[in-house]
């Protein structure tokens, strides 16, 4: 377990998973694994009937966007969040993060027809990032990796917002009413853990917590937003504890395996439609978050910064944009969202975010090395141990 909770093991899963993923898929057994992935799971007496690849994107997925939102509330309240001076910081970047790759991919598809897919190149990968800086950047001050962590909380908070918002369909606003009305009930109960009757607060907790997921899924909503709800509605305490219990599985099975069911895509034919889409997700990952994100950090040290808070080097920023463009997770959901109706489209942008967010990680590796050498130099270094 304590391996599986390392920052360095769950991205080591993840590239292996994804790559197995496009390795299968263009495999002579892609077509029987592809079918496999399509064929669906229905629940009897409810309308709930998802593809096996579904059940992992709208289903187990919901368990990531949980320990995420977990995390959220406890910076929100207690860690780097917790005021808007501290945030400020890590929020302008992450807008910088936002803003310039968004700019990138509407420019380079232009006129293509498939401006849609503008959110995808937005996303940061918190476990992936987190780890490609624990194994080439564990020598550099404290200060890169806090920024790091608050910047792609925040840059979740974005790519959740763009997923509640933007990929709606047909709301079905009793539904939305109903799943509000368990969250507020889990929320709830949640503060009667302390109490004689535990065992039966926890078998409601969990019923409260399905009847969420199903509600939001059948809202229209994309259900994963039942997972940033239910970790944000849950008292403090034993969310963390809940927290701390999932996240091996997380790192485990469900982000591997939603890496590898979004990653099984056979290599389209380039000559067709969506190669833009391709180049401009493939260049506003790295290239927009290194400027986004180095550009507005810098300039928003200079405009809020603190005594409490040590500026970072120009070199530090542009190696923590790299890491950001390491979009994987939530930019490969955005981009099976955003092209859904659209196969060839959504290979092609899945294709540009595994492409992209290689590159990003290749770049960030190249650059964190540097910058620890540099830190050695200076007498900045801090050794830690390994994770």
């Amino acid at each position: 377990m304590k391996l599986l909770r390392s920052a360095r093991f769950p991205a080591i899963l993840l590239l292996i998973a994804a790559a197995a993923g496009l390795i299968i898929a263009n495999s002579p057994v892609g077509h029987d694994v592809l079918e496999f992935s399509h064929a669906h799971l229905a629940v009897p007496g409810t309308a709930i009937d998802l593809s096996l690849t579904h059940w992992v994107s709208d289903g187990l997925l919901v368990f990531f966007f949980f320990v995420v939102s977990v995390e959220l509330q406890f910076e929100l309240t207690r860690g780097e969040l917790r005021s808007a001076r501290r945030a400020l910081q890590p929020a302008l970047a992450a807008a910088g993060g936002v803003i310039v790759p968004i700019a990138i991919y509407l420019v380079l598809t232009a006129g293509s027809g498939f401006q849609k897919g503008w959110p995808v190149p937005t996303a940061t990968d918190i476990a992936f990032a987190l780890g490609v800086l624990a194994v080439f950047g564990r020598s550099l001050p404290s200060g890169v990796r806090i920024f790091l962590l608050a910047l792609a909380i925040i840059d979740d908070v974005v790519g959740i917002v763009f997923i509640a918002v933007l990929f709606a369909t047909d709301l079905n606003f009793g539904m939305l009413a109903a799943g509000l009305l368990t969250t507020v009930l889990f929320g709830i109960l949640s503060r009667m853990l302390h109490t004689r009757v535990r065992g039966l607060v926890i078998a409601g907790l969990v019923v409260l917590a399905v009847l969420t997921w199903s509600f939001i899924l059948l809202s229209g909503v994309h259900a994963t937003i039942a997972g940033v709800l239910l970790g944000l509605a849950m008292a403090q305490t034993p969310a963390l504890v809940t927290r701390h219990a999932m996240e091996p599985w997380v790192n485990a099975v469900v982000l591997p395996l939603f890496a590898f069911t979004a990653a099984l895509v056979p290599i389209p034919d380039f000559s067709g439609p969506g190669q833009a889409v391709f180049w401009g997700i493939l260049i506003a990952l790295p290239v927009g978050k290194i400027v986004g994100i180095a550009g507005f950090g810098w300039i928003g040290q200079r405009l809020v910064g603190s005594p409490d808070h040590p500026k970072l080097a120009l070199g530090d920023l542009v190696a923590v944009g790299a890491l950001g463009g390491i979009g994987f997770t939530v930019s490969l959901l955005l981009a099976n969202l955003a092209f859904a109706a659209e196969p060839v489209v959504r290979d092609k942008a899945v294709l540009g975010v595994l492409a992209g967010s290689v590159i990003s990680a290749i770049v960030a590796a190249i650059l964190l090395t540097a910058r620890v050498r540099h830190h050695r130099r200076a007498g900045t270094a801090v050794e830690e141990p390994a994770a």
